[in-house]
């Protein structure tokens, strides 16, 4: 979707690639402040995150022009 290495995430939200490896593969679950360090990281990078609205939560690009 946006084409971001592993090692473009990891240094984008500060956490260790070993760690973004390890979450991808299911050997451990992230800690909270961890989720959101990515989850910034991705909503900098131009993500949305779309809440549960009945169609199951989701993900999208946001709109050029639109914060």
């Amino acid at each position: 979707m946006l084409r971001m290495t592993r090692n473009e995430l990891a240094e984008a939200s500060q956490v260790a690639v070993a760690t973004l490896a390890d979450f991808e593969s299911g050997k451990r679950s992230p800690h909270p402040r961890t989720l959101s360090a990515i989850r910034s990281a991705l909503e900098t990078a131009g993500v949305e995150f779309i809440e549960e609205n009945g169609g199951g939560a989701g993900v999208r690009l946001r709109k050029e022009g639109s914060e």
